[in-house]
């Protein structure tokens, strides 16, 4: 899930989804170039007014956090850093078109240390596989470098 919703928080519900994908883009939750869920389906998860998330994804976008492409969907904006923001946009169209062919998320871990390995000479996958933490969340989704 995207972000969750306190019932009982003074914090009205869109300020509590803008804290939450604000928070998500902090941790490297959510990367650059990462699909969101629409409105309705975001307000659906939810059970909240469609209104209440158009105007939470009004403010993210405001302060450049997201991008809204028409109907192909809202993304989250390249960062600050864009380097960065071009890595991370690189990185999530890569995981899709693998995901695409059929992949899944151990083979596209596999791959890119494989790429590594073959780019830096070491055998062990370099210091980004060293850091990587393969548990998953209660979902069942990888939780790689978020940590506990």
């Amino acid at each position: 899930m995207l972000v969750s919703i306190d019932g009982g928080s003074a914090m009205p519900p869109y300020e509590q989804i803008v804290c939450g994908v604000v928070d998500a883009v902090r941790e490297g939750t959510l990367i650059a170039g990462t699909k969101l869920p629409t409105v309705r389906a975001l307000a659906g998860e939810l059970r909240i007014s469609p209104n209440t998330v158009a105007r939470a994804y009004r403010e993210l976008e405001a302060k450049g956090l997201i991008e809204t492409h028409g109907r192909l969907g809202t993304f989250v904006a390249p960062g600050a850093d864009p380097v960065r923001g071009r890595a991370e946009s690189a990185a999530t169209e890569f995981v899709a078109q693998l995901t695409g062919l059929g992949y899944g998320a151990a083979e596209i871990r596999s791959l890119v240390e494989a790429a590594l390995r073959g780019t830096d000479g070491s055998s062990g996958g370099g210091e980004a596989a060293d850091r990587h933490d393969d548990r998953e969340d209660e979902q069942g989704a990888d939780i790689g470098e978020r940590g506990a």
